[in-house]
């Protein structure tokens, strides 16, 4: 079994006096997808905000690729190789496509902007609208836009918080091919909080699943899948 490139150990993020994240642990393989699904409510966003520094934990840990990053920042962790995308885009709808790419480039610090922003836009069969600014792409062209955001500086963990949001079926597919062969040809691990159970099932290696804040389950796909809690309470009883 390869070393985890990411470990998350017993984080708990509190507001006020209530745990909406109660010491959940978990890793991330190079090159693994990793789908972390729950109900409104478990947790699961929370978790992504503790993990990428916009909320601080009252206790636990995050470390990337044995580094210990707890108390750095998100700009900091960013340039490391930690990158997330929202549930809603964070693109700029007047400004250009290629223009926004390559200064969040220049922003995280890469090396060669401009390659990093050819790369980014190639990955995501982006560069024929290139030229466009982003008002001007369809919905699921935004959101394959905002996945390149976080694509550039070649990071090695990406956070993606419900990136098929407002999709539609083949717009989902099409996204979720995109996160398998950044995994399986780039390396590129992937955290993703995702609805779309038919999305989560097809891609992810292994699948967390929250309760409350709680880690309720934990395993490959079909160890998940018939486990019965998670079947009465996330699947249907017909899953």
């Amino acid at each position: 079994m390869l070393k985890p490139i990411f470990e998350v150990t017993g984080l708990t993020v509190q507001y006020g006096g209530v745990k909406a994240v109660d010491g959940v642990t978990l890793s991330l393989q190079p090159g693994q997808i990793r789908g972390l699904i729950g109900p409104n409510g478990a947790g699961k966003s929370t978790l992504i905000d503790g993990i990428s520094g916009r909320r601080r934990p009252a206790a636990g840990s995050v470390s990337l690729d044995g580094t210990d990053i707890t108390r750095f920042g998100v700009l900091e962790r960013r340039r490391l190789g930690l990158s997330r995308s929202f549930q809603r885009t964070s693109i700029f709808a007047g400004m250009g496509v290629r223009e926004q790419v390559e200064l969040a480039a220049v922003k995280v610090g890469a090396t060669d902007p401009e390659r990093d922003c050819h790369d980014s836009l190639a990955e995501l069969g982006l560069l024929d609208v290139a030229e466009l600014t982003a008002g001007e792409l369809g919905y699921g062209e935004q959101r394959r836009l905002d996945l390149a955001l976080a694509l550039v500086g070649s990071p090695s963990v990406l956070l993606l918080d419900e990136p098929m949001a407002g999709l539609t079926v083949p717009e989902s597919l099409e996204l979720a091919q995109h996160l398998k062969k950044l995994a399986n040809e780039r390396g590129v691990s992937v955290l993703l909080v995702e609805h779309d159970m038919e999305v989560v099932f097809g891609v992810s290696d292994r699948i967390t699943v929250l309760e409350l804040g709680k880690v309720l389950a934990e395993g490959v796909p079909s160890e998940v899948r018939a486990n019965p809690r998670v079947r009465e309470a996330y699947l249907g009883s017909a899953a």
